[in-house]
C-alpha cells in the first residue's frame, strides 16, 4: 500500500508540474555546448519560455511527455517513497534514543532513489526526448521525431536492444542520489524539529507542507547541475550502435559543459528547475503524508 500511496502522490503533483518539466528540458538543451552570445536564445526565462512554446507549438506542447512522466513518477517515486516510508514506519531511521539519524535517512532515500530510478530510466528517457521536440524555428538539443510512448520504446528497443533502453541511465543516477537524499533527509529532519518544538499540532498538514517547501530549495540547488546533464545524456544523438555522439558519459557531460558554458551553464533553467522541482518536491512530499496518514489512521480502526 506504501508503494501504491507513493506513486499516486507523485502522479497527482506531475499533472500540475509537467508544462514547467517542457520548459526546464527545453530551457537545458539550449545553447548545448556552446559559449554564451554565439547562440539565438530562444527561451530567454521560464515566463518568456511558457510564452514562445504556447505561441508557437500551441497549448497542448506544455503537456508533451505527459504519458511517460505519470508513468515515470509512478515507478520512480512509488518505489522511492515507498521504499523509505517502509523503513520511516519500521522505525530504521532513527538512532537508539529514537531520534532521526541524519545519515540513514539520507542513505535510504540515495538507496531509494536509485532503484526507483534505474527502473524508470527508459521512461526517463523517452520523455525527454518527447518534451524535446518543438516546431524548428524554436527547436533546441537533437531532436527525436517519435510519435509516442509506445512508439518510442519500440523502436528504440528495436534498434539498440535492452543496452539502448538504459541508455544514459548511469549518467542519470547522480541525479537522483543527490536529489532523493537531499529531498528526503531535509524534509524528514525539518518535520522532525518542527513535531520537536510544537510549532505545529501533532500530524498538521501545517508541518507537511512547511517541511516540503524547505527541502525544495534545498533539492534544486544541490540537483541541478547534475539534472543539466542528465537530460543532455538521453537526449543526445546515437551512431547506429546506440553509443552517445556527444557526450562519453556524465564525467565528460560535466567537464564539456563546464569548459564551453561556464559555471551558469551548469544551472541552465534553474528557474524552471525551482518552479518545477519545488512545487513537485512540496505536492509529491505533502501528498505522500497525508494519504499515509489518513491510511494508516483508518487502517488502525
Amino acid at each position: 500500500m506504501d508503494f501504491l500511496m507513493s506513486g499516486l502522490a507523485a502522479c497527482g503533483a506531475c499533472l500540475f508540474t509537467n508544462p514547467l518539466e517542457v520548459v526546464k528540458t527545453r530551457m537545458q538543451l539550449q545553447g548545448e555546448l556552446q559559449s554564451p552570445g554565439t547562440y539565438q536564445r530562444h527561451y530567454r526565462n521560464v515566463f518568456h519560455a511558457f510564452i514562445t512554446i504556447a505561441k508557437v507549438d500551441g497549448l497542448a506542447a506544455l503537456q508533451k511527455g505527459l504519458a511517460p512522466a505519470l508513468l515515470y513518477q509512478f515507478l520512480m517515486n512509488g518505489i522511492r517513497l515507498g521504499t523509505y516510508g517502509l523503513a520511516e514506519a519500521g522505525g530504521y531511521l532513527n538512532t537508539a534514543e529514537g531520534t532521526l539519524s541524519l545519515s540513514r535517512s539520507a542513505a535510504a532515500g540515495a538507496l531509494a532513489g536509485v532503484m526507483g530510478a534505474y527502473l524508470g530510466s527508459p521512461i526517463y528517457m523517452v520523455k525527454t526526448h518527447l518534451q524535446a521536440q518543438a516546431a524548428s524555428e524554436i527547436a533546441v538539443g537533437h531532436q527525436y521525431k517519435h510519435r509516442g510512448m509506445f512508439q518510442a520504446l519500440t523502436e528504440i528497443g528495436q534498434k539498440h536492444g535492452l543496452v539502448g533502453l538504459w541508455r544514459g541511465a548511469m549518467g542519470g543516477l547522480p541525479r537522483v542520489v543527490i536529489g532523493s537524499s537531499t529531498q528526503l533527509c531535509t524534509f524528514s529532519s525539518t518535520k522532525d524539529l518542527l513535531t520537536q518544538w510544537e510549532i505545529f499540532p501533532p500530524q498538521s498538514w501545517k508541518g507537511a507542507l512547511t517541511a516540503a517547501m524547505v527541502s525544495g530549495i534545498v533539492v534544486v540547488l544541490a540537483m541541478t547541475p547534475f539534472d543539466v546533464v542528465s537530460t543532455r545524456l538521453y537526449n543526445q544523438p546515437t551512431d547506429v550502435q546506440g553509443k552517445g555522439l556527444m557526450y562519453r558519459g556524465i564525467l565528460d557531460a560535466l567537464l564539456q559543459t563546464a569548459r564551453t558554458e561556464g559555471i551558469f551553464g551548469m544551472y541552465k533553467g534553474i528557474g524552471a528547475s525551482y518552479f518545477r522541482l519545488g512545487p513537485h518536491t512540496i505536492l509529491s512530499l505533502f501528498f505522500w503524508d497525508q494519504l499515509r496518514i489518513l491510511y494508516y489512521t483508518y487502517s488502525k480502526r
